[in-house]
Formats: structure tokens, C-alpha cells, sequence
């Protein structure tokens, strides 16, 4: 479990960035072709012909990229470039990386001798560097950018989602709402993790980063600068109903629970109808409200809980 700690300071420097990260989707579609399809990258259908397509051949036209992107876990830093907004700056970008950091990022990735290109980039060769500009556009070029309209898409609409939520929730419900099985128990931000670790934020803030290939949530941490978190873009094929492209975005029983509101009802009675018990079916009410979903009247012990507009456009598709 991965527990982000913030202050109050950290809730006002909350960011979202407005699409995936250039170099970083590449990187990880490498890592996509080349093991065990995972995460919500598994579930999108547009990817099936895709890896039909690209596979074959992976290795040579990902050159020195494969050696850079092991089949999980880590991934150099060098390898995000938020500041690019195309392949070819983000990899021209990352060959100017200062070779101290170069040598630094590199190390984690020699447990087996390492290739002649890595070594040599971890020396700060200018050929090595110009290999590494090379390779990245090449194979963004052939295996990539005929995808990347999707990537954008995908992270448009969800951008949308995550935008109107924090605009009639604030911080705290689009924190609530981020992805399902993450979850903020206020001050953390918990999320599943391959192991245990606590992240303090020290008042510089969090950065949001969508990702179109990620398998689970990755962390780039820099002390001088806002923490960022990599966030796996919800998924759904193209045979899934609306209301599993809802459990992708807020949870399964959190998403029975907004389209057990079709018509306005009551605790108890939103409870019947989805199934759960009342303190759960209140739960979920109480951030469905803060993520702008539903609203609640009350009127003195008794409440009813309605969709909003917002909440009705989720579950009809409009």
C-alpha cells in the first residue's frame, strides 16, 4: 500500500495534468508488448489489433528502449518529460540529461551485464545520446503515434470527469474518486502498491498524471518539486456495458449505487435497491455528493438523494 500524507498545504497545490506523458507512454507501451497485458490498458479494445500489429519485431525497432524498460517495476526517471509535448523534444529532452543523473537512473537496470549502449550512455557518450534520440522517435514514429488520437482521447474524457468533479467536490472528492480500490482517508491518499511505503508531500504539492498504458500507479518523487503520481486511465473494451464503464471510473458498488438513483430515494431505500447495507449505501452517497453526482435534500431526520445533471450525464452517456 502506497500512503501519501498531505498538510493543508499539499491540498492547495494539487494538479492534473491535461494528457499523458509523451515519453512515458512510449516507454510503457514497450513494456505493454512485452509481458503479460495488466491493468486498464488489458480491457481497452482498441489495443487488441494494435499488439497484433506492433509486436512482432519489438525488440529491433525498440532498440535501445528495451533495455531500458524492464518487464515491471522501475523506470529512469529521464524517461518523463512533462514539459515535451512531442516525442521528438521529449527524447531530445532526455539525451541532454546531465550524465551524473544519466549514470545515477541507469543503475538500477544493470543486474545482468550491461548493454554497450547503456554503458556507454551512462558514461555521457555523445553517440550513445544521439542512439537514444534516435530509438525513442523511431519507434514512437512506427509503434505510437498511429495510437496516440486514442491515447488523447481517452485522456480527454476522463480529464472532463476528474475537471467537474473537482469543480463541485473540490480536492477532496476528486481525490475520492480517482481510481477504484484507491481511497482517501483523510490526511492519506491510499493506493494498492506492490509494497509499503509512506510519502510525506512537505507542503510542495501533488501532480496527477493520467497514463494510457500503466499497469498500476507509479510515483516520480524529486524533493525540490511537487510529488507526481502516474495514474492508469480507466478502461473498457468495446463489448462493455455502460454500466461496467462506470465500475471502471468509480468502483463497482459505488457505481450501482449512482445508478440505483435513476429515480430520487431515500437511505434506506437506496440501500434495497443496490444491494449493500445502509451505513455502506450512505458512504457512497456522501461521495457521489462530494464528487458532484447526486444531491441530498434534507428535511429534518429524512433525506433524499437525487442525480444531478452532471451525475445523469455519467450514467446515460450523455
Amino acid at each position: 500500500m502506497l500512503r501519501i500524507r498531505f498538510s493543508p498545504a499539499d491540498l492547495a497545490r494539487v494538479t492534473v495534468a491535461a494528457t499523458p506523458d509523451v515519453l512515458l507512454e512510449t516507454a510503457l507501451s514497450v513494456r505493454h508488448l512485452a509481458g503479460p497485458v495488466s491493468g486498464p490498458a488489458a480491457r481497452r479494445g482498441e489495443l487488441v489489433e494494435w499488439r497484433r500489429t506492433v509486436r512482432p519485431g519489438l525488440a529491433a525497432r525498440a532498440g535501445v528502449l528495451a533495455r531500458l524498460v524492464p518487464p515491471a517495476g522501475y523506470l529512469p526517471d529521464f524517461l518523463y518529460q512533462p514539459s515535451a509535448r512531442d516525442a521528438v523534444t521529449a527524447a531530445e529532452l532526455a539525451a541532454r540529461t546531465p550524465t551524473t543523473r544519466l549514470a545515477a537512473e541507469l543503475e538500477p537496470l544493470h543486474t545482468e551485464p550491461r548493454s554497450a549502449v547503456t554503458r556507454r550512455l551512462a558514461e555521457g557518450s555523445a553517440a550513445a545520446r544521439r542512439v537514444l534520440v534516435e530509438d525513442l522517435t523511431r519507434y514512437h514514429r512506427s509503434s505510437v503515434a498511429p495510437l496516440w488520437p486514442a491515447v488523447l482521447n481517452a485522456a480527454a474524457a476522463d480529464r472532463a470527469l476528474r475537471s467537474e468533479t473537482l469543480l463541485r467536490g473540490g480536492v477532496e472528492a476528486l481525490l475520492a474518486t480517482l481510481a477504484p480500490g484507491w481511497r482517501w482517508a483523510p490526511p492519506e491518499l491510499l493506493v494498492p502498491f506492490k509494497s509499503s511505503h509512506t510519502v510525506e508531500l512537505c507542503g510542495r504539492g501533488l501532480h496527477l498524471v493520467p497514463s494510457y498504458f500503466a499497469a498500476g500507479a507509479m510515483l516520480i518523487y524529486d524533493p525540490q518539486a511537487p510529488t507526481v503520481l502516474i495514474r492508469p486511465l480507466p478502461a473498457a473494451d468495446t463489448a462493455t456495458r455502460p454500466g461496467d464503464v462506470l465500475g471502471s471510473l468509480l468502483g463497482r458498488t459505488r457505481a450501482k449505487v449512482l445508478a440505483s438513483l435513476t429515480s430520487p430515494a431515500g437511505t434506506t431505500v437506496l440501500a434495497e435497491r443496490a444491494g449493500v447495507s445502509i451505513a455502506t449505501a450512505s458512504e457512497h452517497a456522501a461521495v457521489l455528493r462530494a464528487a458532484g453526482l447526486i444531491t441530498t435534500l434534507r428535511d429534518g431526520s429524512r433525506v433524499l438523494h437525487a442525480l444531478t445533471p452532471l451525475g445523469e450525464g455519467l450514467l446515460t452517456g450523455g
